[in-house]
């Protein structure tokens, strides 16, 4: 049986999050950036989020590979295949996992903000596939994806999966499109995209009745006290999450239930009842405007699956260059 392979390529530094951190929190319009909610609890909180009724985006976006899989697979055969898949934003690698068969994938590299999230998850994963080429790494590619050469020569099949991308604007979203036609080396893109719906769906999805995304979010501070030294409490912050129509998304913020001081070494921040702390965007998107962005960002023969409700798409698209041959559709 292989052993798999991880490097960890940022090694996050302590004072660079530090102060990237005091400096979202010291702007007019506070803010805390939504990698910071992944530690330990707040992992198993977004764990829990997935399975709520009112969240929907996890289960239909594997609905939508459940009866369109064979279909995808067959399309990105077409687009020359690849072996190699590279999994952004892994978590624990299930996603993936479930469609390495149908795919036939001989590679699997998978990349998150720590090796250490990935390293129990891969283990179990090369007991279940002992012949495949398992690699973890260790990146925060929201910053800048460009992968080491252990990932393999060749084509590969970007994965990412979830509708993360939606966390980025469109401008920081055909940034991160950009870097992702590079790294897959002429091979392809396959990726889960959230889409346009009532509002009232889309809020409860992100405020459901049982709290539990109020606790992921609010667990947030309780991250930046151990990085900051800080001195966030829980009781004086309330979870606010809406549908912004104007931007087409979900924006979650932490609202101050009163007057508060928030203190770390060498500073602080005073915030007024009723002053937020942005802490996430959703953006929600238009099958046309998404394939559009694609092109942009070099992508050609694009082609999407969507479920009954048209709530969720995925979209596949070639990183070949365009030819005559490859209209974008």
């Amino acid at each position: 049986m292989k052993t798999p392979c991880f490097l960890q390529i940022d090694h996050g530094d302590p004072a660079a999050w530090r102060a990237e951190l005091i400096h979202a929190l010291c702007a007019e319009t506070a803010s805390i950036a939504p990698k910071h909610f992944y530690d330990a609890l707040g992992a198993r909180l977004f764990s829990a989020i997935t399975e709520l009724p009112e969240y929907y985006p996890t289960r239909t976006e594997a609905a939508i590979f459940a009866r369109h899989g064979e279909a995808i697979a067959a399309a990105a055969a077409g687009m020359g295949g690849a072996s190699t898949w590279v999994d952004l934003g892994a978590g624990n690698c299930e996603k993936a996992a479930r469609l390495f068969a149908l795919f036939g994938v001989q590679r699997y590299v998978a990349v998150d903000i720590s090796v250490d999230y990935l390293a129990h998850a891969l283990e179990h994963l090369q007991r279940r596939h002992p012949a495949m080429d398992l690699i973890g790494i260790g990146m925060d590619f929201s910053r800048r994806l460009v992968l080491p050469a252990q990932s393999g020569d060749g084509p590969r099949l970007i994965f990412y999966a979830g509708s993360s991308i939606g966390n980025f604007d469109p401008a920081e979203s055909l940034r991160l499109l950009l870097q992702m036609h590079q790294a897959a080396q002429g091979g392809a893109l396959l990726i889960g995209v959230d889409l346009a719906k009532p509002a009232d769906i889309l809020e409860s999805a992100y405020d459901d009745s049982l709290g539990v995304t109020a606790a992921f979010n609010r667990n947030l501070l309780l991250h930046v006290n151990r990085l900051l030294g800080s001195d966030f409490r829980l009781d004086d912050w309330r979870h606010v999450a809406f549908f912004n129509r104007t931007a087409s998304r979900i924006e979650m913020h932490l609202e101050a239930n009163r007057e508060s001081t928030v203190r770390w070494t060498g500073g602080e921040r005073r915030f007024a009842k009723g002053q937020r702390i942005h802490t996430e965007n959703s953006y929600k998107w238009r099958v046309a405007d998404f394939a559009e962005l694609l092109a942009q960002a070099g992508f050609t023969g694009t082609r999407h699956w969507t479920d009954e409700r048209e709530w969720f798409a995925v979209f596949l698209a070639s990183a070949r260059r365009a030819t005559a041959r490859e209209p974008n559709s």
